[in-house]
């Protein structure tokens, strides 16, 4: 089984009694970087799939609570090699990684480099939000190599042609944004959602987990009634930013 295939894996297994995926994501190293590998594998013991976000001075899909993340790791001297190093040293991790990170500090290490690095170090595939289809044939190149995957990601304003392309390009799962904006806002999701989660759905043969505005179990459920998973950001940043139990409010959000 090549590396991204396990992230399709966990999902649909997560799906197989009627349940939805839960996609937990963290910003590496935040809020301290000592216990970066103790919160990992607590979550990964909740979490179907652990996105780890690499810190940047320019999360320009995020909001405040992400931005102060990132801020706050790259202050403590969080960056891509240290978090391969800490992941090397780690041992068993219960759950398939993936890594979200604007594309600079991917430039920055070198993508045959990276590909190499990741793969030993057990991510499955890349997140990469502002790096254009278009522009992303030399590291989705270099990815696949190894068997690592590039997952495309889906906003409500992508037109049906180019969901279809995404779709298939597109590998361990789709990630549908399911508003036009950055994460962390507190209006919630918006009420033509079950409309777009059934369209990306059914233009893809992977699974699709939807992000963005993701924060109680009733969420989650919503989401589920669409979709294979639920992927749940900047709500778990501020139970660590509040010093909470981060598998518990997980697990909370398997309540309905």
């Amino acid at each position: 089984m090549q590396a991204h295939e396990r992230l399709t894996a966990a999902i649909r297994a997560a799906n197989k009694d009627g349940g939805t995926a839960l996609v937990p994501f963290i910003t590496a190293g935040y809020p301290e970087p000592a216990e970066f590998i103790a919160t990992l594998k607590a979550i990964a013991t909740v979490g179907d799939v652990v996105e780890i976000g690499i810190p940047f001075s320019d999360p320009m899909a995020d909001g405040m609570t992400i931005q102060r993340s990132s801020f706050v790791a790259l202050q403590k001297g969080v960056s891509l090699k240290w978090i391969f190093e800490q992941l090397d040293a780690a041992g068993k991790i219960d759950a398939p990684l993936v890594m979200m990170s604007y594309l600079n500090p991917l430039l920055a290490f070198g993508y045959g480099n990276l590909a190499r690095r990741a793969l030993a170090a057990g991510v499955c595939g890349f997140i990469v939000p502002d790096l254009p289809f278009e522009e992303s044939a030399e590291l989705r190149a270099a990815l696949e190599a190894e068997g690592l995957g590039l997952i495309q990601l889906v906003t409500p304003a992508t037109p049906d042609e180019r969901l279809r392309m995404l779709a298939q390009a597109s590998r361990g799962f789709v990630y549908a944004v399911t508003i036009t904006g950055i994460t962390g806002g507190d209006a919630g999701l918006p009420k033509n959602l079950a409309v777009y989660l059934d369209k990306v759905a059914s233009r893809s043969e992977l699974p699709v987990c939807a992000g963005f505005g993701i924060r109680a179990a009733a969420d989650v459920a919503n989401v589920g009634q669409h979709v294979a998973g639920a992927i749940v950001g900047s709500a778990l940043v501020e139970v660590l930013e509040q010093g909470s139990d981060p598998a518990a409010y997980l697990r909370s959000l398997r309540q309905t």
